[in-house]
């Protein structure tokens, strides 16, 4: 029979891609089984290889087969085949890692608890039973875990805990779900959990500690509670006395908290949930998704005080399916840090800095080589928006460089930062790493930066920094000793927003489809956005350092190839006190008024005259106001001239009041600008302050003010698209993340013609500017 096939052939394959630690070998090896051919599969640092031999029309089926049937979470990035001569196997195998040779291959995320693990943890049949730490090759920890590649168990911190007999079976069968699992573990083998109390004094263990933890949550406590990538807070969201001692404890007076449900039915009881937004929660990557919530939500009402929106999340791990199931009502699940620190992975660590915090302490054996937060999403134009990228997206890479550079290391900004390091052409954005506010915050700065260095075994030989020269982390670019190039703010923010991977090339031809995308797949492979016909990039936010020395944050770029100019901008305006007015937006009123009605502009309502009367004297002599385009401020003070609020105890605290209040309200109608018709072209907000102050003056409700104000940001968007005349249009930066102005902006620019584009693989935010970084470098050394 074989010889009518043909004679034998053989092929070399080389896979890189998402293709360790999910299943790959086992489905390349099922596959050969199925098609009768020998050879051999293996990791390597980087990637895949494989050794197929067989006749040839079974040797194509095996190429069709393996790029059209992949394992839940595979994603193949490259395949390169190379025919190679035969050798005669009888049988095809699983070879040994090969450890030799660079360490391209990618690092997967954490996944959440996979379906059929779920099934096994409440089946009272089955030997993992409410066992903790049960997953598979589909599900459970990666990133946090690992300590080297390739992704081996003694390149884990499972290492430390040897595989029971039944475990083992399990890991070396090629037909098993466990196959090759590296964190594979039962209650026999595996960490355990322990209850403790305040001083770290042990109250119970096993399935008692999982007891008292829900006892005591049920009670009214606040559980410091260890999962995947660090210690959640935990606390009956349903109790606002808790709640209340919870926000104290924390110094959070008003911030969101997160909440976690045990199911879908539970959450949709609070919660308005679209197919898209359920399909997301349950996606592997299982992030906090921002909900709209129902009028008679359950939910304590300090949760999110004056907030229509809530960040939901279903159970993550196995551990906190238990707890939920067991608790039967949601629960608080923020992260277990102080302000402005990074998560606690460690359980002695945790006494120390969440002692003032948490009750009681449910703490495992498993150690985290690295903190990782939850990731946070919102469903913004019928498309997926990542607002804080983490565990389930990183450190999956976002974007290619447009031309081959050495490697290089992008320290990314002072808020939200992330770090990015290019592995070949592919650029690796680290987890949320945070504000670099305080020492713990730069000491995870500095380590996630070691640990990625690390696995991939890469030595930057040049560097990239912001070009704001008091943010910590261009300091600590420059400290290095390599050449550093730096990158201005808003650049790199469209650079990242027009080279990240990306699906579909506008709205509009989304909204063409009829079908609704099912998954959210861990990686992509679309190419970038064109750039060899213009595109207008539009990028808002709140704070970046501009070219001459003024603060931008409301800039408008043409972008044609490698070339990017300024084109437009909004109109300047005075920022008493500089970074301060970002706590206190009555200072950004106030720069407001004098710039549009001069020395003699009317006073603030409920506001010190003694204190208006210094920045009165501060704005005539010009000192510490610092001129600013940012729209962020923008919105600030007009937050606060319409009563909003004086003070964020969290960044656009006043902003996002204002975003809510424009969502109470059904009107097109808007407030008068001008747009100036200079080089570079100026948005004139002056005429919707006078009439602002106006309405303000005639009692008009504050919904309605605040729609106006979208409503004129918006038809200045258009009229400056218009006159610039670029066909495609990226809108970016921090000011993005407000549906009502991101999906109005979408809207009247796709009537007017323009195809839009939002960031889809990376935050809008300052998340995304490390990629940019990476990306403006490698455009600077290209010869």
């Amino acid at each position: 029979m074989s010889e009518l096939l043909g004679p034998a052939e053989r092929l070399r394959l080389e896979i890189t891609g998402i293709v360790q630690g999910v299943g790959f070998r086992p489905f390349v090896y099922q596959l050969a089984q199925k098609l009768n051919l020998t050879g051999w599969v293996s990791n390597s640092p980087q990637g895949v290889q494989v050794e197929i031999e067989g006749d040839r029309p079974s040797l194509a089926q095996f190429q069709t087969l393996l790029q059209g049937e992949l394992p839940p979470n595979a994603a193949i990035a490259t395949l390169n085949i190379t025919p190679i001569p035969t050798q005669g196997d009888q049988e095809f195998v699983i070879r040994e890692s090969d450890r030799t040779g660079p360490k391209t291959t990618l690092v997967l995320p954490d996944l959440a608890t996979c379906s059929a693990c779920i099934a096994e943890l409440f089946d009272p049949q089955n030997r993992r039973y409410r066992y903790p730490f049960t997953n598979c090759t589909h599900c459970g920890p990666r990133y946090t875990i690992i300590t080297a590649l390739p992704y081996d168990r003694p390149h884990t911190t499972m290492a430390g805990f040897p595989l029971c007999g039944d475990c083992q079976r399990e890991y070396s069968d090629p037909g098993d779900r466990r196959f090759h699992a590296q964190p594979n573990a039962c209650p026999i083998c595996g960490p355990q959990v322990v209850f403790w109390g305040p001083q770290g004094d042990v109250i119970a263990q096993g399935e008692a500690a999982l007891r008292e933890t829900v006892a005591q949550l049920q009670a009214g406590a606040i559980v410091a509670v260890k999962g995947l990538g660090g210690f959640h807070l935990m606390a009956d969201a349903r109790n606002g006395e808790t709640v209340a001692t919870l926000r104290q404890r924390k110094h959070r007076p008003t911030k969101p908290l997160a909440v976690m449900y045990a199911d879908l039915a539970q959450l949709e009881a609070d919660c308005d949930v679209s197919p898209k937004e359920a399909t997301l929660l349950r996606s592997p990557q299982a992030p906090i998704v921002l909900l709209r919530c129902l009028p008679d939500t359950a939910l304590a009402a300090n949760v999110a005080p004056g907030n229509p929106y809530i960040g939901a999340m279903l159970p993550t791990t196995p551990l906190h399916h238990l707890l939920l199931r067991a608790m039967h009502s949601p629960l608080i699940a923020t992260s277990g840090n102080q302000a402005n620190e990074p998560i606690c992975t460690d359980e002695q660590e945790a006494l120390q800095r969440l002692g003032g915090i948490a009750d009681y302490f449910l703490v495992h054996n498993r150690p985290i080589v690295r903190p990782v937060d939850d990731s946070i999403v919102r469903i913004m134009a019928g498309e997926v928006m990542i607002l804080r990228r983490a565990r389930g997206y990183a450190p999956l890479p976002v974007a290619q460089l447009p031309t081959p550079m050495p490697p290089t290391l992008a320290v990314g900004a002072q808020l939200k930062n992330a770090i990015a390091l290019n592995l070949g052409n592919q650029i690796i954005l680290s987890q949320h790493i945070g504000d670099l506010s305080t020492p713990q915050a730069l000491d995870h700065f500095e380590n996630t930066i070691a640990t990625l260095q690390t696995l991939y075994q890469i030595q930057p030989q040049q560097v990239c920094c912001d070009a704001h020269p008091d943010y910590i982390a261009s300091q600590y670019a420059q400290a290095l000793g390599l050449p550093c190039q730096q990158v201005q703010h808003h650049r790199a923010h469209l650079w990242a927003a027009i080279f990240e991977e990306r699906a579909e090339r506008s709205f509009e031809e989304r909204a063409e489809r009829s079908e609704e995308r099912e998954q959210f797949p861990l990686s992509t492979s679309y190419s970038p956005l064109p750039t060899h016909s213009p595109l207008l990039g539009i990028v808002w936010d709140g704070t970046g350092y501009g070219e001459g020395g003024e603060i931008w944050g409301g800039e408008f770029f043409r972008v044609m190839e490698s070339k990017m100019e300024r084109v437009a901008h909004s109109l300047e305006f005075p920022l008493p006190g500089g970074d301060r007015a970002a706590r206190e937006p009555w200072r950004s009123a106030m720069g407001l008024l004098w710039a549009t009605f001069g020395p003699d502009f009317p006073p603030l309502e409920k506001r010190d005259r003694q204190q208006q009367s210094l920045i009165r004297t501060m704005l005539t002599q010009g000192v510490n106001c610092p001129q600013t385009t940012s729209i962020g401020r923008l919105f600030d003070g007009v937050a606060a001239l319409i009563g909003l609020g004086d003070r964020n105890s969290f960044e656009g605290e006043t902003a996002m009041a204002l975003e809510f209040a424009a969502e109470q309200t059904h009107t097109a109608a808007a407030y008068p600008y001008a747009i100036i018709p200079s080089s570079p072209l100026v948005f004139d907000w002056r005429p919707m302050i006078i009439a602002l102050c106006q309405d303000r003056q005639a009692g008009i409700p504050i919904p309605q003010m605040a729609a106006k104000f979208h409503n004129c940001l918006i038809d200045g968007i258009t009229q400056i698209a218009q006159t610039i005349g670029c066909s495609n249009i990226i809108l970016t930066g921090g000011c993005f993340q407000n549906r009502y102005l991101t999906e109005g902006a979408i809207a009247h620019l796709t009537a007017a013609g323009f195809s839009v584009h939002l960031p889809q693989n990376i935050p809008p935010n300052d998340g995304s500017i490390a990629a940019g970084q990476l990306i403006a470098t490698a455009f600077a050394s290209k010869p």
